[in-house]
């Protein structure tokens, strides 16, 4: 008995000294997990920080968002009398997502974000990490503290510098005012507005007399689509969730002017006549796609008792989005545009409409024929891994303007009251090619990195799709000459 237990004493010495010689050579098991390639960095659990895991990971994936990061805080640069990575929001952001992307060297395999917590404390944001929190909250907390860091320190530029004007690069020690008194400062929003940054058109018509009320624009930062009632036997689809986002309603007894100018012209004595009240429609649309398309599916429902339900049905959406048929363009007058039709005639081409592809609708396609594309509802024959889009397949959409490109999803696993969130994101591209796009996939699930299929991405119950727009080489020359963005 003796003999046998300085056996085993003996075994897991050795033993013990293999595993150091292993660690010694190869390191821990994450380390080795680390250097395989196309992997990016984990991030710690501070208790439920999922929340903000998933969130951090989904935006490193949004190449436009880190570039306009680095622009935005290319202003603090120039003050280095102290460190300013703690005091401003944009600052931490930055840096997290650019190690997240493999843009900086660190020999971490996972990260600690607790410092984007301190940031946001500093901004009045009151977030505990032992206490669960929704991802779609925290990036409206986000996108909210950057306007608000834009908003506390613009960039000074005076209407009459028109020499600044021109070239906005010119930092501000530079500029040079033929005045005596201090100009005041005047920040440019409109080109330091984050890429999210789209907004809504609201459209009212009264359903008497055709008069169409003055569009109204409202700014958002995310698409909150909720998920209408199920279909048996048809599939939950992404063109469903923003069809019924953008589906008219009837808002009635409401006052409409042109209405009670007709009658008022009618009486002859002059009398004084009541607001005539009608019934209006009332239409969505996208008035201005943002460069980074995020989409929330609202999964919260509510019982008849009144608890707070999950809904867990799959949404189908596709690698590739369109956004042409959602998009508001400015309504052309009747004898105007047959007018254009009739100058355009030879230079239109057959299904299109102010020279643009126009996507046809059910009833204008032959009998018997159904579209070949549809947002969510495409054949798995057409999901290309390789980054490409295969628009010669889809003749309706040969030309889209609007093309979005799959970039991450955030999933929950859980009910209402407890879960976990996870992120499915692109790799960042190699060094060699920082401007492509990787067509490899990845699971994360706070410091677990694994590699995952395209396949297994579409088939997750999303919500949270980050989306980027596509822009052909045509669209990149006259990108700054469209009056409408």
């Amino acid at each position: 008995r003796y003999k046998a237990m300085k056996n085993w004493g003996v075994i897991g010495g050795v033993a013990a000294a293999l595993a150091a010689g292993m660690y010694v050579l190869w390191g821990p098991i994450t380390e080795r997990k680390r250097r395989r390639k196309g992997l990016v960095p984990g991030l710690l659990n501070l208790g439920n920080t999922c929340f903000m895991n998933s969130l951090l990971q989904g935006l490193s994936s949004c190449p436009s968002f880190i570039k306009w990061l680095e622009e935005f805080t290319a202003q603090y640069k120039t003050d280095r009398q102290q460190p300013t990575e703690h005091r401003y929001l944009s600052l931490t952001l930055l840096q997290l997502l650019r190690a997240l992307s493999c843009q900086e060297a660190t020999e971490d395999d996972v990260l600690d974000a607790s410092c984007l917590l301190e940031v946001l404390r500093m901004y009045r944001w009151q977030i505990s990490s032992f206490e669960e929190q929704d991802a779609h909250e925290l990036f409206h907390v986000l996108t909210s503290s950057l306007e608000d860091e834009r908003d506390r320190q613009p960039r000074v530029t005076h209407l009459f510098d028109v020499h600044s004007l021109e070239q906005p690069e010119i930092t501000q020690k530079q500029i040079s005012c033929r005045t005596r008194g201090s100009l005041p400062p005047v920040s440019n929003h409109w080109k330091s507005q984050h890429p999210f940054h789209g907004r809504l058109t609201s459209n009212m018509v009264c359903k008497h007399c055709e008069h169409q009320s003055p569009v109204r624009y409202d700014t958002f930062d995310s698409l909150s689509l909720s998920i209408p009632a199920a279909v048996w036997g048809r599939p939950m689809t992404l063109d469903h969730c923003l069809h019924h986002f953008i589906s008219s309603e009837s808002v009635k007894d409401v006052v409409c002017d042109n209405c009670t100018k007709i009658q008022a012209e009618g009486i002859l004595n002059g009398q004084s006549i009541e607001n005539q009240r009608t019934t209006f429609v009332k239409q969505l649309k996208l008035g201005k796609l943002p460069q980074c398309l995020c989409i929330h599916l609202q999964r919260l429902s509510w019982s008849n008792q009144g608890t707070p339900l999950k809904r867990h049905e799959h949404v189908q959406f596709n690698e590739f989005l369109i956004m042409d048929i959602y998009k508001y363009h400015i309504p052309v007058h009747k004898s105007s545009q047959n007018e254009l039709n009739q100058k355009n005639s030879e230079e239109t081409t057959p299904g299109t409409k102010e020279g643009i592809t126009a996507k046809p609708s059910d009833a204008e396609l032959p009998s018997g024929t159904k579209p070949l594309f549809m947002n969510g509802a495409c054949s798995s024959s057409f999901l290309m891994s390789s980054g490409t889009f295969p628009l010669a397949a889809f003749p309706e959409c040969s030309s889209p303007v609007y093309l979005y490109r799959l970039m991450a999803v955030v999933v929950h696993h859980g009910d209402m009251h407890s879960g976990h969130f996870v992120t499915y994101r692109r790799s960042p591209p190699s060094p060699k090619n920082p401007v492509s796009v990787s067509s490899q996939w990845l699971w994360i699930s706070d410091d677990t990195v694994r590699k995952a299929s395209l396949q297994e991405v579409l088939s997750s119950s999303a919500y949270l799709l980050f989306y980027e727009r596509v822009h052909s080489r045509v669209q990149h020359q006259s990108l700054e000459l469209r009056a409408e963005e």
